[in-house]
């Protein structure tokens, strides 16, 4: 696919980097999942090249991700004792989630997707965070022979694991501040693995890829293949809130990192082109026994600071990686863990938000409950319940925010009538609000209310205007309603007597009501 600047050498080369940094992440978020690190490397390799064929943005890459693996790991949770049943559900999962990712586009309902609250966003990544780091830790502990459970590393094991983590930390965290020609995270594993392999260290238990391959992940053949889950109510009720979960997450992180780029390029992806993208990109992961993905942050940068703008740097990137997949696994299986661990938990240090120490005393209240809600459940419960939790929330405050925005501007008219000029959405968080706003007893023979700026929204709203109706009745003055839709009259019975019809200034609007089906 042709450059728009031309500049092939550019985007080939800036592919070739992208590619040597995919390939730790990969293999790290595949043992965050719970699954053989080929899951996951075939899952970057497939994301990242439909979606760098097919994508809305030149120049992002896609994969596995870490954002993705804390959620697919609670499906593998489920079937601890069968991973093989868990994989079937978790390919199956991977593939209603594109299917949805593609309902998306297809729908133009990308624009929603970015107005996940903020204070959700912070409370998901930051949760993200804390459980990748807990995940982890689980490589700090092995298998004693003749036993089934894991212990936990103890003396020169533990220091050596210790220090090779560290190294792997720095080397990933300064190695950019001198020359960021090679990709620092690959540096970092490949000087550890030389160390582990080369150096007379002192240790009996620091496992590296390959013994977790042979360690009850079993092997995976890469062809396609329909998974095997029982279509039932039951395996529904699994995959399909995961589905969801997973599908918002997805395209959450894409459609941010899409944003971010076009910033970067003073350019302008199609994010509703990226959703059907990234949808087709996790059904074929699906269908290929893959762990799916989406637009990676970290990787996509790399790329447009390399140089990276066209759809070849992503395609160059992905067949490379194919390269690495087929011809390197033997090299892959000698990493230690411990290299892989630094890595990651240098994303976890990238990824939380550490600016929200500092601002959770300076947001309002709500928003700091919210961070502390999602960030808490993410940990204690899973993501898919956390983000549901923190939306639900995050929309109960916006309610009662709005609730008080309602109010009336107030006027009387040379025939001596009052009129009431309401302002603001009339629901059921605003209803009670709303009859606070009138004193039948007080007012005028005539009453006129105006709704031209503001609107009924629910049968709540519609009860509200019927209650200050009936006291306005049974003081014998006259009220008239003013710019309400035919729906509104409708609903509000002999009340809608009192509706003044202007065909041509009258809105016309749905209510909320299950008396209109």
């Amino acid at each position: 696919m042709p450059n728009k600047d031309g500049k092939y050498l550019t985007d080939f080369l800036s592919g070739l980097t992208v590619a040597l940094a995919l390939i730790p992440e990969a293999v790290a978020f595949a043992l965050v999942a719970g699954v053989n690190p080929t899951v996951g490397l075939y899952a970057a390799f497939i994301m990242c090249f439909i979606t760098a064929v097919f994508g809305g943005r030149p120049g992002m890459i896609s994969g596995a991700t870490g954002s993705m693996a804390v959620v697919l790991v609670s499906i593998m949770l489920l079937f601890p004792n069968d991973p093989i049943t868990g994989m079937s559900y978790l390919f199956a999962t991977i593939i209603l989630t594109g299917i949805i990712q593609i309902i998306v586009g297809v729908l133009g309902l990308g624009k929603f997707i970015r107005m996940m609250p903020k204070s959700v966003m912070v409370g998901f990544v930051n949760g993200l965070a804390i459980v990748i780091f807990i995940a982890q830790l689980q490589q700090f502990k092995y298998t004693p022979q003749g036993f089934d459970h894991k212990i936990w590393l103890q003396g020169t094991d533990l220091y050596v694991m210790i220090a090779l983590v560290i190294l792997a930390m720095a080397i990933t965290h300064y190695l950019p501040k001198f020359t960021k020609a090679i990709p620092s995270a690959l540096t970092a594993i490949i000087v550890v693995t030389l160390i582990v392999l080369f150096a007379p260290l002192p240790t009996k238990h620091i496992l590296n890829v390959g013994d977790m391959i042979g360690s009850g992940k079993e092997v995976i053949e890469h062809s396609f293949s329909i998974p095997h889950i029982p279509l039932s109510l039951h395996s529904l009720s699994i995959i399909v809130p995961y589905a969801f979960i997973l599908a918002i997450i997805g395209l959450s992180e894409s459609l941010m990192t899409l944003s971010l780029i076009d910033e970067r390029t003073k350019t302008r992806g199609r994010g509703n082109k990226e959703c059907i993208a990234q949808g087709a990109g996790n059904i074929i992961c699906g269908f290929f026994k893959s762990m799916g993905g989406c637009a990676m942050i970290g990787q996509s940068m790399i790329n447009i600071t390399s140089g990276g703008r066209g759809r070849l740097s992503g395609i160059t990137a992905a067949i490379f990686l194919l390269l690495f997949i087929v011809i390197a696994m033997p090299l892959i299986k000698l990493i230690p863990l411990a290299a892989l661990v630094g890595v990651m938990f240098m994303v976890v240090i990238e990824t939380f938000e550490w600016a929200s120490f500092k601002f959770i005393r300076k947001i309002p209240l709500h928003d700091a409950f919210i961070i502390i809600v999602v960030t808490v459940v993410t940990v204690l419960a899973d993501l898919a319940i956390a983000v549901i939790i923190g939306i639900i929330l995050a929309s109960l405050v916006f309610a009662w925010q709005t609730a008080k925005n309602i109010y009336t501007e107030q006027k009387t008219n040379s025939d001596g009538s009052k009129e009431y000029v309401l302002h603001g959405p009339l629901f059921f968080s605003s209803s009670t609000r709303f009859k606070s706003l009138f004193n039948p007893a007080s007012d005028p023979k005539e009453v006129i209310i105006d709704f031209k700026y503001s609107r009924v929204c629910d049968h709540s709203a519609i009860d509200a205007i019927r209650y200050i109706a009936e006291g306005y009745n049974k003081l014998g003055k006259n009220l008239h309603l003013k710019h309400l839709s035919k729906e509104c009259k409708e609903l509000l019975g002999k009340a809608g007597n009192l509706v003044e019809v202007n065909v041509m200034e009258d809105p016309d609007y749905h209510v909320a009501s299950d008396k209109l089906g």
